[in-house]
């Protein structure tokens, strides 16, 4: 007999939260596999642009950071190939070197410690939106994780290799997870490389759903109340590791290279 129909909302919630801490698993990836897993699933979801783009996460000492080798397309990263690299972006462990554009992620991490992954590409349905000089706008829930969380930068600043461009985006972006760059692309960081491989697929979904929008009528604002209440419940880390888990798996599927997976679980 059903025990739950007379539960209101925050109960059931509280309820389903402490459920996913048990059921939901993590997987078992270490932090190489994980970036070379998003590469591949971003590359699949339509993020890559040639060779634009940077996908990084920390590295275990301070001021230090993985990061992809120049010259390879996101379908060719793997655990192996990832690059480590200090602020000034010289080469620790690997062969190579890193796009001179990660400048401004040592500028990023240096402004936000809560910051452990940044992904900024340029999928065409972002780029398409940053062309037209609007910020992006959540009104549907499956893009509830970037209510009131993605910021805009309004004026392009040229290509990204400077310490004006490093200064400026980390500015812009401010304490948000994610930033749409006029003329440009997106970013989004997460505290966990398993929240920024969410937030990239869901900002280039909501690029998608708002230029269809645009094109059929007004957008109309969702209710902010109900909005953070679902950005909130969206963005709980076993919900992001059970979100790349499912990534991760897609990607293995059509990626087996992308890591070693002896020993590795989802």
């Amino acid at each position: 007999m059903a025990t739950t129909m007379n539960l209101g909302k925050s109960e059931l919630m509280t309820m389903a939260t402490r459920s996913m801490q048990t059921e939901l698993s993590p997987g078992d990836w270490n932090d190489r596999q994980k970036l070379a897993l998003t590469c591949r699933a971003l590359y699949d979801a339509g993020h890559d642009s040639g060779l634009a783009g940077q996908i990084s996460a920390r590295g275990t000492e301070p001021g230090t950071f993985l990061t992809q080798r120049l010259g390879l397309g996101f379908d060719e990263i793997t655990e192996d190939n990832l690059l480590l690299v200090d602020e000034d972006l010289t080469v620790l462990e690997g062969v190579g070197m890193a796009n001179p554009a990660n400048r401004f992620h040592s500028w990023i991490y240096r402004a936000r410690p809560d910051v452990h992954c940044i992904v900024h590409t340029h999928p065409l349905h972002c780029a398409a939106l940053s062309m037209l000089e609007v910020p992006l706008q959540v009104s549907q829930m499956d893009i509830a994780p970037l209510y009131d969380d993605c910021a805009f930068l309004p004026d392009w600043p040229g290509v990204p290799v400077g310490n004006e461009e490093g200064e400026i985006i980390s500015a812009a972006l401010g304490d948000k997870r994610a930033i749409l760059l006029a003329h440009h692309g997106q970013l989004v960081v997460g505290a966990t490389i398993e929240e920024a491989c969410s937030l990239a697929h869901l900002i280039e979904r909501a690029a998608r759903l708002q230029l269809l929008a645009m094109a059929a009528g007004e957008i109309k604002p969702l209710p902010p109340r109900l909005a953070k209440e679902a950005h909130d419940w969206t963005l709980t880390p076993r919900r992001s590791q059970a979100n790349f888990a499912y990534y991760a798996r897609k990607a293995l599927r059509n990626h087996p290279d992308a890591i070693d997976t002896t020993g590795a679980t989802a």
